[in-house]
């Protein structure tokens, strides 16, 4: 049987911005037990008293950020990248071989950029601009889901252990939501984390992750 208190601390664990918050001690509870009535009394399917929900925050026991600023400055270099076209294709039985003859075939080129993953249902390609035609060749009995030119990559090298440092990408994107910056891809590896944005976001992210490095 749900309670107000179990609802109320659910809520706040499925929005990270006011755990943060909460965690800080940066939100009065007055005001946030207005915000959240409404929603309360809707899940509830019964009127709730603004007390009620005052007294279930203050049972709450957000946890603490446990990111320390040392990780962040410990980012190495930060590389940016324009002209990169993404291309989403589903996947059969065909498409590996697809993907073999596109390696085949810049394998030996200098200067390209190209990125294959792949789920159950799907296959991404983000890939330099000029390796459009090749792509479109190479991938041309394949089914082609979306294509989206003219994105911009962000590459950061990161931190040494950075797998065993908690809440290192979500406050990455957490700074990125706040200024309401939208990514389009995310690929990450062992020691670098790329992020894939329309152009128009590029240099505000590149300043804003700088930011971070040095703060």
């Amino acid at each position: 049987m749900k309670t107000i208190t179990s609802c109320v601390h659910s809520m706040l664990r499925h929005q990270p911005f006011l755990d943060d918050a909460l965690a800080k001690d940066l939100i009065n509870f007055s005001s946030l037990a207005i915000h959240l009535q409404p929603e309360v009394e809707k899940e509830l399917r019964k009127q709730v008293k603004q007390g009620s929900i005052i007294m279930a925050l203050r049972r709450y026991n957000p946890k603490k950020n446990l990111l320390k600023n040392t990780n962040l400055r410990d980012m190495g270099d930060i590389l940016v990248r324009s002209g990169i076209t993404e291309y989403t294709y589903l996947n059969s039985k065909s498409i590996l071989g697809s993907h073999a003859e596109l390696l085949n075939i810049v394998k030996d080129e200098l200067g390209v950029y190209l990125n294959y993953s792949s789920n159950y249902q799907e296959s991404n390609i983000l890939v330099s601009a000029d390796l459009e035609e090749t792509v479109a060749n190479c991938f041309k009995n394949e089914i082609l889901v979306s294509v989206k030119r003219e994105l911009s990559s962000i590459t950061i090298a990161l931190p040494k252990n950075s797998s065993k440092t908690v809440g290192l990408y979500f406050y990455i994107f957490k700074l990125l939501a706040y200024e309401g910056i939208p990514v389009f891809e995310m690929i990450s590896t062992s020691n670098y984390f790329a992020l894939f944005l329309e152009k128009e976001y590029i240099n505000q992210t590149f300043l804003l992750l700088n930011e971070i490095k040095i703060s």
